[in-house]
């Protein structure tokens, strides 16, 4: 497989967020180790999950524990579906909060948001 860019998302428990994606995303995981999941998102991009004890031990102290954070918005994954209500609803039924409901944003975008187990923001868009 040729090397792409991969989206990490530092996560508290990498089973939950594992199973949480497999459903949101409807795929199965290209690698899923201790340590590591990813996910293809399309041919250019990959999404991963990592435990945050996991990155913890490279970035601490230099920087702060990712546990701190948790529950925080830190980051917003953009997927562009064919029906983001649909979506955003599949997410809400496997444990995403919601936040709102597909509507037209100013940028064009028909779009819905949740936030995942950790807090991250999902953004369904067509």
């Amino acid at each position: 497989m040729k090397k792409i860019p991969i989206v990490i998302l530092y996560v508290s428990d990498q089973q939950l967020s594992t199973v949480f994606y497999e459903k949101v995303l409807s795929r199965k995981p290209i690698l899923n180790v201790p340590g590591m999941t990813e996910f293809l998102i399309n041919e250019n991009c990959k999404l991963g999950l990592m435990p945050e004890s996991g990155i913890a031990k490279i970035i601490c102290p230099a920087v702060s524990h990712p546990a701190l954070g948790s529950g925080i918005p830190r980051c917003e994954l953009y997927l562009i579906v064919e029906d983001p209500d649909q979506s955003l609803m599949t997410a809400v039924n496997v444990g995403a909060k919601e936040i709102d409901k597909a509507s037209q944003r100013d940028w064009g975008d028909v779009v819905a948001y949740c936030s995942d187990p950790d807090g991250h923001i999902l953004a369904f868009a067509k």
